[in-house]
């Protein structure tokens, strides 16, 4: 009798065979969670990171692309199109923000999407993009190929979220959006942040 295991979320499952133009994502939290959970980067569980501080809910699903990781290659490329200075990327796989139609009421699963953009976002001097896309196949949101088709209120949601879902009003800011970008550069980042990866764990063994 066969034992399986559980592949680990991070290192276990790969990006997809067609990355970075569509892209296998693990999703950790869903606009109804008011905890925000976080792969646990060791034995690849969910863990509890804090609650969602006031009434701050995630608008989108949200997890990460497996075998990506912010590092050297991302933050170059963070400091060159934003012409800041960033200290280095956060050390974290690489963000991902996706659309649905449908509502998906629990983390935990794998989603295939489809890119469509990203936020150039700049927590303490530490590269943090956050890639925005949409569902593959979703009956509404496949129609959006590039965050430009988004409504501006839209993105305008996720930016609050991400500028305030660590900070309480009284506290100082440390997060900057300084670009908006489209497709092209989002798929720029993945291919950057999968070179990341295989450069710092590119020998991980299952």
């Amino acid at each position: 009798m066969s034992i399986r295991h559980k592949a680990h979320p991070w290192h276990g499952i790969e990006a997809g065979e067609k990355a970075p133009d569509i892209v296998t994502a693990f999703i950790e939290i869903v606009p109804s969670d008011t905890i925000k959970y976080e792969i646990d980067k060791v034995s690849g569980y969910l863990r509890i990171d804090r609650p969602q501080k006031f009434s701050n809910m995630i608008p989108t699903l949200y997890g990460f692309i497996p075998q990506t990781y912010c590092a050297e290659e991302v933050a170059e490329y963070a400091e060159r199109k934003s012409g800041r200075k960033v200290k280095k990327g956060d050390g974290d796989p690489l963000d991902i923000c996706i659309l649905s139609e449908r509502s998906v009421t629990h983390g935990d699963i794998l989603v295939q999407a489809v890119p469509i953009g990203g936020f150039r976002l700049l927590d303490d001097g530490e590269a943090d993009d956050k890639i925005i896309a949409v569902m593959k196949g979703d009956e509404f949101y496949r129609q959006w190929s590039d965050v430009s088709d988004c409504p501006t209120s839209y993105i305008d949601r996720l930016k609050h979220y991400f500028l305030t879902y660590k900070h309480l009003p009284s506290e100082q800011l440390i997060c900057e959006i300084t670009h908006v970008y489209g497709h092209n550069e989002a798929r720029e980042v993945i291919r950057r942040a999968m070179a990341d990866y295989q450069h710092h764990y590119g020998h991980y063994t299952i």
